[in-house]
C-alpha cells in the first residue's frame, strides 16, 4: 500500500476517486495524516484491553456517516492533530513502552498508506499484535493489502437491511461490503489465538454488534448470517448494549432513546439458540456516556 493510493483514492467502498493531495474525499481527510488520541484504552473486550488496557489511536475522519456517532467530533467534525509517518512510528512504540497490549487503529481506512509506512518504521522494535478497529464498511481489496500487518480484526457489522444502512449512516451498500470483508478477514488471520496464560488475544477476528433501538429483528437476520456464512469456531461475537443517543440521533424518534432490556436480551437469545456463544455481552448499564474518551490529542506531542 503506497501514497499514490490518494492520488485517486478507492481506500473505502466509496471509491470516491477524490485526489486527495488537493481536496478531502468523502471521509473528510485529505492526504494530511491527522489523529485525536493515543492512549491506553481500558473499555475494549477483555481479551483486548487486558489489565493494561489497549493501545488506541484514533484517526481522524470516517467512510461512514452514522447519526449516531459517539466519536463525532473526530469522525464527523474533523478534530485531529496532523502528524508524520515518523511521529506516528513513535507513537507505536511509546504505547508499547506504556505496557498496551496491542496496538489499536480505530477508524484507520482512510489513513492505510501513512499507517502502514508507520508500522514499517516501528519493526521490528514493535512487538505487539496490531488491531484494525473499524466500522466494518470495508473493500476487500484494502483487507487483501493488510495481510501481515494486521494480526487481529475488530470490525462491526451494523446492519442487514439496506434501508437502515442508508438512513442511519448513508451506506446502502453496507451489509453487500461488510460481510464480503468479514469473510476476507477471517480468512486472512484465521481462527482465534489466545493467550494461555493472560487470555489476551493474539490473532483472530472480533465482531461487534451493536443492538439499536426499533432494530431487533434486523440484529437477529445479521446473527443468522454470521451462523450460515461464516466458518464456524473462526470468529467470536461481541453483542453491545451501549447504544446511546449521540451527535444527531435526536433527528431520527425511533432512535432517539437508549434500547431496552427487553429489546437486547432477545438479541442475546438468539445468539445463544444460534450456539454464537464465543465471545462477549455487555450489560445494560454499559449505556454510558462516560465510555467515550476525550479527545485532547493525549499522546500526539
Amino acid at each position: 500500500m503506497n501514497f499514490d493510493s490518494y492520488h485517486n483514492c478507492t481506500l473505502c467502498p466509496r471509491t470516491c476517486h477524490a485526489d486527495r493531495r488537493k481536496q478531502a474525499g468523502y471521509c473528510g481527510c485529505t492526504d494530511d495524516l491527522k489523529a485525536a488520541r493515543a492512549a491506553l484504552h481500558p473499555w475494549e473486550e477483555p481479551c483486548i484491553s487486558g489489565t493494561a488496557g489497549s493501545g488506541t489511536v484514533f484517526f481522524t475522519g470516517c467512510t461512514l456517516r452514522c447519526c449516531f456517532c459517539q466519536n463525532y467530533p473526530v469522525s464527523s467534525q474533523g478534530r485531529g492533530k496532523s502528524i508524520s509517518v515518523q511521529k506516528l512510528s513513535q507513537i507505536f512504540l511509546n504505547l508499547q513502552a506504556q505496557g498496551a497490549h496491542n496496538i489499536n487503529l480505530v477508524t484507520p481506512t482512510q489513513f492505510l498508506p501513512h499507517i502502514t509506512a508507520a508500522l514499517d518504521l516501528a519493526r521490528p522494535r514493535l512487538t505487539l499484535p496490531v488491531l484494525l478497529n473499524s466500522g466494518g464498511y470495508e473493500r476487500t481489496e484494502t483487507i487483501d493489502a493488510l495481510d501481515g500487518y494486521v494480526d487481529i480484526y475488530l470490525p462491526d457489522l451494523k446492519y442487514y437491511s439496506p434501508e437502515l444502512s442508508l438512513r442511519y449512516s448513508r451506506a446502502a451498500d453496507y451489509f453487500e461490503y461488510a460481510s464480503r470483508a468479514i469473510l476476507r478477514m477471517i480468512e486472512q488471520v484465521g481462527p482465534p489465538v489466545l493467550d494461555e496464560q493472560t487470555g489476551l488475544m493474539k490473532k483472530g477476528v472480533i465482531i461487534r454488534h451493536m443492538v439499536l433501538p426499533g432494530a431487533k429483528e434486523d440484529s437477529i437476520r445479521l446473527l443468522n448470517w454470521m451462523k450460515e456464512a461464516l466458518p464456524e469456531n473462526h470468529f467470536q461475537v461481541s453483542l453491545m448494549s451501549q447504544y446511546t443517543p449521540f451527535y444527531r440521533s435526536s433527528e431520527y424518534p425511533e432512535i432517539n432513546r437508549r434500547i431496552t432490556s427487553y429489546e437486547y436480551y432477545k438479541v442475546v437469545d438468539e445468539a445463544i439458540r444460534l450456539g454464537l456463544t464465543s465471545g462477549f455481552m455487555q450489560e445494560k448499564s454499559s449505556a454510558k456516556e462516560e465510555y467515550t474518551p476525550p479527545f485532547h490529542f493525549e499522546g500526539l506531542d
